[in-house]
């Protein structure tokens, strides 16, 4: 099996900066709270953690509510013995799945934790199928069925599974394309809102994470919860979640015993949430440990990324932390090498494992049909990581060879419909929820798209457009590939073709005739190639304990609990950039190349060097030290890592950091060792 090197930011496109301004040193996440993350909701407020109670009783839902659903809950406990309807079922569809169902029965009786679903032999009868569903209604209340793909296209199997709350399962068709398990209490008020929404709060831990601690304390399955996007795992962040029918002191009762993760803020709605229900996400962060040949080189970085932003680059994040990178995977997928993807996905990545092991024992060779069992957002999630490596390398050439001014054949949003304008949270669009609700193995400061823009707001820009000034660097867009997109009519479009063509794929006719993995049968969407942050704000600050928190977060002031009174201001703050506020306004022109970056870890120009005499950051200090915190939005899908890559000029390589983090330990040592 191959094996891969530490993913660096050349393997997947990345590149190049807008800039040639000297970067300067400073760690990313030395502690998880100096990245805090705050959802900011469709209508442009700032989701925070305010209030850890339940609502008063009397806007809470009626007790017998609460009762009915623990006594539901009840009858997945007292499952006796169904010897006569086993035999009965052993008539209907033979003695081996029968003898399945009675091994995965005796599993639930002997009260085994998480008992998988199992799934019953192909069956491409539709009425038998239906036989088997009706039957499994009448005689085994507390176990649910919905169908999956079968080993070829024209079989179905039946999947059965242990119904948390003891109900009978609803149509599958009835759930489809919804991010929750719509089975709950039957005597449900009809008045009020079946979602209870509730802000998450979490440190060090990813959603998936968080919600499945919650789901278990609760007895749920994990989709019965909804949410906008996932957050970044190494981070203090907050974000809206709903649950089908769950009550708010329940959950509230929750936070005593609930270790990194707190829940509050809960009301009653109507709909639960949906991936990229959201405008984007508002980013504290701050950078440990400044190194600058000069305070006047921190300033002018800073300054520049709020005039001018970054390249909208995929971050690391959307290619995996496996051994194997996620879009490797997406091309053979493209290609129709269903093999060798289950053998690249199986050189490990653990989450997705299970699935295909367990598909593999009972079907041989069948490797598509072993691919079909990995959840539907996961098995997506490799095609459009390969998108998103053919998009970063379109944009790094674009801004090499074009820099930042608008040239004939770029693409841009329409001005004439609105929905193209540049209104600051619209940005980065994309098809099939590819800001999946795994971005997965992701430490991932992304949290899902916007919705997606009507193809025909794009336009090719021509002499009119160049000449009228209507149009300006904000406005580009490059496609994602897909069947509805247009390319570039400059030779920008030449970067995807050749790419794809050197991994064997088409990005015009199919190859095979499974659909989902078809690049052709994929609508294709389109990205900003600039970003700007929104509401910029930028701070100097000195600290002494690097192991205190240099900024509040939601439940220190939930507590009344302040920061040790470590931190003080450096200097005069610089306030809200202006300009970075009015995402409309026309990006400033400048004369500064594209700086490329020759191999994973180096960055082509001098290297900040850094005379103790002259640096901001006195290394040989014991009680000073410099941190930069910065404050602004970015719409949804955009990479917060990609703007700090831009104000440092480092990449943002797990191997690169660990090697800042492991020079700066060094110098520590070294330091009190002298001292």
């Amino acid at each position: 099996m191959m094996a891969m090197k530490t993913l660096g930011e050349s393997d997947v496109g990345i590149l190049s900066y807008i800039s040639n301004l000297p970067g300067f040193r400073g760690i990313l996440k030395q502690r998880y709270s100096d990245f805090i993350v705050h959802e900011v909701d469709k209508d442009g407020n700032t989701v925070q953690l305010s209030s850890l109670d339940a609502p008063a009783p009397a806007e809470e839902l009626p007790k017998s509510v609460q009762e009915n659903e623990t006594n539901a809950s009840d009858t997945t406990t007292t499952i006796i013995s169904y010897a006569s309807q086993i035999e009965s079922f052993k008539s209907l569809v033979g003695d081996s799945d029968a003898a399945r169902l009675e091994e995965f029965i005796n599993q639930i009786n002997a009260g085994e934790d998480s008992v998988s679903p199992i799934v019953l032999s192909p069956d491409s009868d539709k009425s038998h199928r239906t036989a088997v569903h009706n039957f499994f209604k009448e005689n085994f209340k507390f176990l649910v069925t919905d169908t999956t793909d079968g080993p070829d296209a024209l079989s179905k199997s039946i999947r059965v599974r242990l119904n948390s709350k003891g109900k009978n399962s609803k149509k599958r068709k009835e759930r489809d394309d919804k991010p929750f398990d719509s089975r709950g209490s039957e005597n449900w008020p009809e008045n009020a809102g079946k979602f209870l929404r509730f802000h998450l709060y979490k440190e060090n831990k990813d959603t998936q994470e968080a919600l499945g601690v919650i789901g278990n304390m609760l007895g749920i399955q994990s989709r019965s919860f909804g949410f906008a996007g996932t957050k970044d795992k190494r981070a203090v962040s907050t974000q809206r979640v709903t649950v089908y029918k769950q009550q708010a002191s329940r959950l509230a009762s929750l936070n005593e015993r609930l270790f990194g993760i707190k829940v509050g803020d809960f009301c009653y709605v109507k709909e639960g949430l949906c991936l990229g229900q959201l405008l984007g996400n508002q980013f504290t962060i701050t950078l440990r440990g400044i190194v600058a040949d000069s305070e006047d080189i921190i300033k002018a970085a800073a300054d520049a990324l709020g005039r001018h932003g970054f390249i909208n680059y995929f971050g690391l994040q959307r290619f995996g932390s496996g051994s194997v990178p996620t879009h490797l995977i997406g091309a053979a997928l493209l290609r129709g090498k269903w093999k060798l993807a289950v053998d690249l996905i199986l050189d490990p990545r653990d989450g997705d494992i299970l699935f295909i092991l367990q598909s593999l024992k009972k079907s041989p060779q069948n490797y598509l049909q072993a691919l079909k069992t990995i959840p539907r957002t996961l098995r997506m999630m490799y095609v459009h990581s390969y998108q998103s490596y053919l998009w970063n390398h379109a944009a790094s050439t674009r801004v090499q060879k074009y820099g930042t001014k608008l040239v004939l054949g770029d693409l841009v949003y329409c001005k004439e419909n609105p929905s193209g304008k540049n209104t600051g949270l619209v940005g980065s669009k994309c098809d099939d929820n590819c800001g999946d609700r795994h971005d997965s193995n992701s430490e991932d400061e992304v949290s899902g798209d916007t919705d997606e823009e009507r193809y025909g707001d794009v336009k090719v820009v021509n002499a009119e457009d160049l000449n009228s000034g209507c149009y300006t660097i904000d406005d580009i867009i490059l496609p994602m590939p897909g069947s509805r997109v247009i390319y570039p009519t400059n030779d920008i479009a030449e970067v995807y073709h050749h790419l794809a063509n050197k991994d064997g794929i088409n990005l015009t006719k199919n190859v095979h005739n499974v659909k989902e993995f078809s690049i052709t049968s994929m609508t294709g969407s389109y990205r900003r190639v600039f970003q700007k942050p929104i509401n910029f704000e930028w701070e100097l600050l000195t600290y002494t304990d690097s192991n205190k928190p240099l900024v509040e977060t939601d439940l220190d002031k939930i507590g009344k609990s302040k920061p040790r009174n470590n931190v003080k201001p450096l200097g005069a703050p610089n306030g809200k950039n202006e300009e970075a506020i009015d995402c409309t306004r026309q990006l400033e022109s400048s004369d500064d190349g594209a700086k490329v970056e020759t191999d994973d870890n180096e960055i082509v120009g001098e290297e900040v060097k850094l005379p103790p005499d002259e640096s901001v950051s006195d290394p040989s200090s014991q009680d000073s030290h410099i941190a930069l915190k910065l404050s602004f939005i970015l719409p949804a899908s955009c990479y917060a890592t990609m703007a700090i890559r831009e104000l440092l000029k480092t990449s943002t390589s797990e191997k690169v950091i660990r090697r800042i983090e492991h020079r700066k330990h060094q110098k520590e040592q070294f330091q009190l060792r002298c001292y």
